[in-house]
């Protein structure tokens, strides 16, 4: 475990954030994989279908995500003041609260799962695999939340090294099954979302093991977990308006989608592709806020305000140098990228064309993650929910709308560095009131 207490800064969030960041891309490596073994054996049909499904399942475990990220900063800053009691109570309490939401996700998703893709105007070609991708994933949200659950308490612990290893492991398994079930057994576009299924469920059990065997704070057993009313309480204070904000930017998701939807299957297949690019290169500015947030979390539990300071200004460097490399290697190699999910020329030069817009404005992207992670590290994040909710709903949204009304599916691309400039301005202007500083749990 990792104290972010003492010693320099610079070299704690990276030594934190380097394998965090390896083990996210392996992470998203289920999602590449799928997209690039459906696009290239199925087609662009069924890899629009797999795009398609995604945000409705973010939409469905996103309120669930951002109450487990008030778990992981409670965890957080109790480990940094030292009060490990609580920092059991708590990881059990979450582990418990998962559980129960990961079935409930599961019989809620797989009941309107058709219904949905209606809604989003899905091109009725699509639907019936695009159900049938969705119904399996919906199957495994249990193993989902607990494989994702356990990677965000190591994190919230100050551990980013050993889910590497349960990153990497799930990672291979997905490959390894990816293949196997879809070009060996042919079982379709159900094949893929069976082998993210099983490999999440065989690196959650592996974790488990591997802990119970390793760590006296994580030593987990179904039928001891105790639940913490109190404790329950503050995460969800603390993590309610994160999900929130996670709902309605699934919403948002879902809203974006449905504009995309009207362009057609090589507008879709095209959207799926890039963002499978775009989500890996955005993978270090990201990576970075949680680390930030971690370590703002500790050091405001032992009440060391500089330290966070500090904290933030190496942040902000770091995560923009890793940024302006992304931008290069995006722009440069764009098309080869678009190459690995699809031959179909027009879906390539559609995804192209996304890639060259968005990536040229990763920097404004990472600055207000990287405000952002402060804040949720502090426990403050009603306010950023609320500058959020603006930035997509009241600028990215419409924004889509009505320049996609006049550029067609290119309008839709540059809604979205329209939206991270104006979350960027609001987010850092209100990390310079200081109202975050009063926040924390820790009392």
């Amino acid at each position: 475990m990792k104290d972010f207490t003492t010693g320099n800064e610079t070299k704690l969030i990276l030594q934190f954030t380097l394998p965090m960041l390896l083990g996210n891309v392996f992470q998203q490596l289920y999602n590449v994989v799928d997209s690039i073994i459906v696009g290239k054996v199925l087609g662009k049909e069924a890899l629009a279908s797999v795009g398609a499904s995604f945000p409705i399942i973010f939409t469905l475990i996103a309120l669930l995500i951002g109450i487990g990220s008030g778990f992981s900063i409670v965890i957080s800053q109790f480990y940094g003041a030292k009060d490990m009691g609580r920092v059991k109570r708590a990881i059990d309490t979450m582990y418990l609260f998962l559980f129960a939401a990961g079935i409930l996700v599961s019989l809620l998703g797989m009941y309107f799962s058709e219904d949905l893709f209606r809604l989003l105007q899905l091109p009725k070609e699509l639907i019936p695999q695009a159900t049938t991708y969705l119904d399996v994933y919906m199957a495994g949200m249990v193993l989902f939340f607990g494989f994702n659950g356990t990677i965000s308490i190591l994190r919230g612990l100050g551990d980013s090294k050993t889910p590497l290893y349960f990153l990497i492991l799930s990672s291979v398994f997905n490959i390894i099954f990816d293949l196997l079930f879809v070009m060996v057994f042919k079982w379709g576009i159900a094949g893929a979302a069976w082998a993210t299924v099983l490999a999440q469920g065989g690196a959650f059990i592996s974790g488990i093991l591997y802990l119970n065997k390793n760590h006296k704070i994580m030593k987990f057993s179904l039928w001891k977990l105790g639940f913490d009313k109190e404790l329950f309480l503050k995460s969800l204070k603390i993590g309610l308006p994160s999900g929130l904000q996670h709902t309605f930017v699934a919403l948002g998701m879902m809203a974006l989608l449905g504009i995309v939807n009207t362009f057609g299957t090589d507008v879709i297949a095209a959207y799926t592709a890039a963002g499978r690019i775009d989500s890996l290169a955005m993978m270090p500015a990201m990576n970075f806020s949680q680390a930030v947030a971690a370590f703002v979390g500790q050091n405001l539990g032992a009440n060391k305000i500089d330290r966070v300071r500090k904290g933030f200004k190496v942040t902000f460097l770091m995560s923009n140098v890793f940024c302006l490399i992304m931008t290069a290697i995006i722009i440069l190699f764009g098309s080869q990228f678009m190459k690995l999910f699809t031959s179909d020329a027009n879906v390539i030069a559609i995804g192209e064309k996304y890639l060259i817009i968005v990536s040229s404005f990763y920097l404004l992207f990472a600055t207000m993650f990287t405000t952002n992670g402060v804040l949720r590290g502090a426990g403050d994040t009603i306010v950023p929910m609320f500058i959020t909710l603006f930035s997509l709903w009241i600028i990215r949204i419409p924004g889509a709308y009505f320049l996609s009304s006049k550029m067609g599916e290119t309008g839709i691309w540059w809604s979205i560095p329209l939206g991270w400039s104006m979350g960027m301005i609001f987010s850092y202007l209100y990390y310079r009131t200081g109202k975050w500083k009063s926040k924390s749990v820790v009392g």
